[in-house]
């Protein structure tokens, strides 16, 4: 139990993501920390790169929390984990230190059942590609992830999305991109 103070305690949010070179990771971890200040929570979002080159396992994180953010480390216990490539899982342990109560969602369109993950974390699947091409007419997914992992989480609020969505992508290619994230949010299945 927290030591009373007086003062609410909060609890930081942690999101790793898994992905490959030219995906869009970092950029999803980016949009993520910029939803969540635009609620006006305290937010980081940062890389952790090997050797990079395109299509090689990249993760990228983000904290989410109402208070200043001083930890400035890998995130090995998060919250909720985003696999944008699902051939990851057979090679990189995408449940690595997950908390049990989080979730883990992945770019699929396989029953969450069906797919080779062993955890007692709720698994999610969301096609996002599918999604982003029929948006977008290109397979980057990471705003449909987005708007997966806000509908799944419910850390963010799908306006606050929309908002950052658009400064980041102003006009018709914004738009095509909030489609896709609210297409994702209510698309989600769940084991």
């Amino acid at each position: 139990m927290p030591f009373a103070t007086g003062h609410e305690v909060t609890i930081v949010k942690q999101i790793r993501i898994h992905g490959r070179g030219g995906q869009g990771s970092v950029t999803l971890a980016h949009l993520i920390a910029e939803a969540a200040y635009e609620e006006g929570k305290w937010a980081q979002a940062f890389p952790s790169f090997g050797v990079e080159r395109r299509g090689a396992p990249v993760e990228a994180f983000a904290r989410i929390d109402e208070e200043k953010i001083t930890n400035r480390s890998q995130v090995d216990e998060p919250d909720y984990v985003v696999v944008q490539d699902p051939s990851l899982i057979e090679f990189v342990d995408v449940t690595r230190g997950v908390d049990e109560d989080g979730a883990i969602v992945v770019n699929s369109s396989a029953d969450p059942a069906d797919l080779d993950i062993e955890t007692a974390t709720q698994v999610v699947t969301v096609d996002a590609t599918d999604i982003a091409l029929e948006h977008l007419g290109k397979p980057i997914m990471n705003t449909a992830l987005m708007g997966a992992f806000a509908s799944v989480t419910g850390v963010l609020q799908q306006e606050s999305l929309e908002s950052v969505i658009m400064s980041e992508f102003p006009g018709e290619i914004g738009e095509q991109n909030v489609a896709a994230t609210a297409d994702a949010f209510a698309e989600v299945a769940s084991v």
